[in-house]
């Protein structure tokens, strides 16, 4: 209900989002791997330095190489778009890292307002 003269307001959409931290001696070679293979497909902007992002269909994927570890980040209006951003991330990572035996273990983290990506 709105008082006249008043704007309405309106909550912003909730944002689902989720996050993997995959230990690692060598985040930079897994990532760069990574941004190659999916990078013919999807554009990943770097900003800030060491962290990329894709924009995907109203979704969000972001890799970011951190000391000793890989951080793999999904956010997405519903499951479904963000699982697919997991899936997408983990799997190829788990691939790339088979020898070395990596896994990728998402945590959803929260559902929040919109960040400004």
């Amino acid at each position: 209900m709105t008082t006249p003269g008043t704007t309405p307001t309106t909550s912003p959409a909730a944002v689902i989002t989720s996050r993997a931290d995959v230990i690692t001696d060598a985040p930079g070679r897994y990532a760069k791997q990574l941004l190659s293979h999916l990078g013919r497909k999807v554009e990943f902007v770097e900003s800030p330095p060491g962290t990329w992002t894709a924009h995907i269909l109203g979704s969000v994927a972001r890799i970011t190489v951190g000391d000793d570890v890989l951080i793999l980040q999904a956010e997405g209006p519903d499951e479904e778009s963000v699982g697919r951003i997991e899936h997408a991330l983990g799997n190829h990572v788990e691939r790339f890292g088979q020898r070395k035996e990596l896994t990728v273990s998402w945590q959803r983290t929260s559902t929040t307002t919109p960040s400004e990506v």
